[in-house]
């Protein structure tokens, strides 16, 4: 018997008032996995990520992450589930009246069943897994560069050892340079875990490096899901303009996708 999805959508349809952000929205994401999400301004991407961290209820259909639902069967259970993954939100998301320490440490305290030394050896342990220095730990949110706020957010997120890491434009605001190596990061923590990802990104450098499939939000849908050299080919307004721009052309060429 096959395992169940790490992530399985189904009919989800979500509405503000009269506007309908999604229809009959279907996506299937299986263990290992590293889908990219892409799609137009205004397709419903953060929307969509937020259902499936559960901040969001949609209006109809199903949320089930590894195989349970994740709404229902109270807060137990729920709250079970939600540690099963780590998030990485778009600008890092760090509390601003918290070191760096304390912000990673902050889950590792919630959990009321660990020691002090105990957290501070999974802090330092976490730090070390995004390839910051132990004294990086004392420094303030305001003295952090953009790409070691991504470190710490992503520490962060991996403070309780998921299996599902949800990532939120992982190298929006990052020159070309710490977005190659933070992209190179997430890839070998990926491979070192065993980690599914799931990534919003609007960065065809970003889904080409990480991605081992991509699912195109479009039409309230999703329109295109599977290996990158498939979707490129699906007929479909967005995918084509997406696809076919001259930089996404030469990037799509230089890895062999086109």
């Amino acid at each position: 018997m096959s395992a169940a999805p790490v992530i399985e959508l189904r009919g989800i349809a979500t509405r503000f008032g009269e506007v309908w952000v999604h229809r009959d929205l279907d996506l299937s994401v299986g263990a290992g996995e590293l889908v990219a999400l892409v799609g137009g301004s205004g397709s419903g991407k953060t929307t969509l990520l937020r259902t499936i961290l559960g901040l969001l209820t949609p209006t109809l259909g199903e949320v089930r992450l590894f195989g349970q639902p994740l709404f229902g069967g109270g807060h137990h259970r729920e709250r079970a589930l939600r540690r099963r993954f780590g998030v990485l939100f778009q600008h890092g998301a760090l509390f601003s009246a918290f070191n760096v320490f304390d912000n990673i440490a902050f889950q590792l305290r919630e959990l009321k069943c660990l020691d002090e030394a105990t957290i501070r050896d999974l802090v330092m342990l976490k730090l070390d897994m995004v390839e910051l220095l132990p004294r990086h730990a004392w420094l303030m949110p305001s003295q952090l560069s953009g790409g070691m706020v991504k470190r710490v957010a992503l520490a962060r997120s991996l403070a309780l050892d998921p299996e599902l890491l949800l990532l939120d434009e992982p190298t929006a605001g990052l020159d070309p340079d710490l977005a190659d190596g933070f992209v190179s990061l997430i890839r070998a923590l990926e491979r070192e875990l065993g980690l599914t990802v799931v990534l919003v990104t609007h960065d065809i450098d970003t889904l080409v490096a990480l991605a081992t499939k991509v699912a195109v939000l479009a039409e309230r849908r999703i329109v295109g899901y599977g290996p990158i050299a498939e979707v490129i080919g699906i007929d479909q307004p967005f995918i084509q303009s997406f696809f076919g721009s001259d930089r996404s052309r030469r990037i799509l060429a230089d890895a062999g996708l086109r």
